[in-house]
């Protein structure tokens, strides 16, 4: 089943509360096409059969009520290639619970992969997760990403003072894949200032000159962040089963 010697971890990141949305609920739990945002996300990891285990992250006071929703929701009684713990007060804290977690369970080596997803983007794919591995082998990290469209305004209190080339600029997406080992051992070294000024786990490599890689993502893979993006998810989720 596995064919690679690298041990694969999916790290799921549910740990944000969704304030935003204005729901009562994180948004993860929200349902589109009658199923909750979480369950359509693990569904696709789950069809991808290289991981060793998926670990879901999410707040203490839910994780109860993820297990349900995963027993009852989650296909093909898979739900015991999933376990659920608790994640940080910030996303790389998070990542770094993810990181202890599996040290203290299964061990980790240099070789060993964290492929990072955020678990308000339901629409990943199968080619998205396998290049994020085979490119996180080959360069050691690696984010998704797609090129921008739109023009790109860099502002100081609402004034334009830069317009840079669009024809380079991308727009990150999840996953994040990393070596586990070097990413803890690199956010060790962090400053608690720097902590607060690094929230994405990429910009900790690219700052200790370490290199990062591009894997194409798709305008499909959004984050489900406002109400809004609830109506988008359920026509792209149309689209699909049509």
């Amino acid at each position: 089943k596995k064919e690679r010697h690298n041990m694969i971890f999916g790290l799921i990141l549910a740990g944000g509360i969704g304030s935003r949305m204005g729901a009562d609920m994180p948004k993860q739990y929200l349902e589109i096409g009658g199923k909750p945002i979480i369950v359509h996300t693990l569904e696709h990891f789950l069809e991808y059969e290289n991981f060793e285990k998926i670990i879901v992250l999410c707040p203490k006071e839910w994780i109860g009520y993820t297990k349900d929703i995963i027993r009852d929701k989650c296909s093909e009684n898979k739900a015991t290639d999933i376990e659920i713990i608790a994640g940080g007060d910030s996303r790389n804290e998070t990542i770094m619970n993810g990181i202890v977690y599996i040290e203290k369970n299964y061990g980790i080596d240099d070789e060993t992969i964290i492929v990072t997803h955020d678990a308000a983007r339901p629409f990943i794919n199968k080619r998205i997760l396998s290049e994020n591995i085979e490119k996180a082998v080959k360069y050691g990290a690696v984010t998704t990403a797609v090129s921008a469209v739109d023009t790109i305004l860099k502002c100081d209190d609402g004034i334009i003072n830069d317009i840079p080339d669009r024809s380079n600029m991308y727009q990150c997406q999840t996953p994040q894949t990393f070596h586990a080992k070097q990413l803890k051992e690199l956010y060790l070294k962090l400053t608690d200032k720097e902590r607060e000024i690094l929230t994405d786990a990429s910009k900790i490599l690219v700052l200790s000159g370490k290199k990062v890689a591009i894997v194409n993502g798709e305008r499909t893979n959004i984050k489900i962040t406002y109400k809004e993006d609830m109506i988008f998810a359920e026509s792209i989720l149309k689209s699909m089963i049509s």
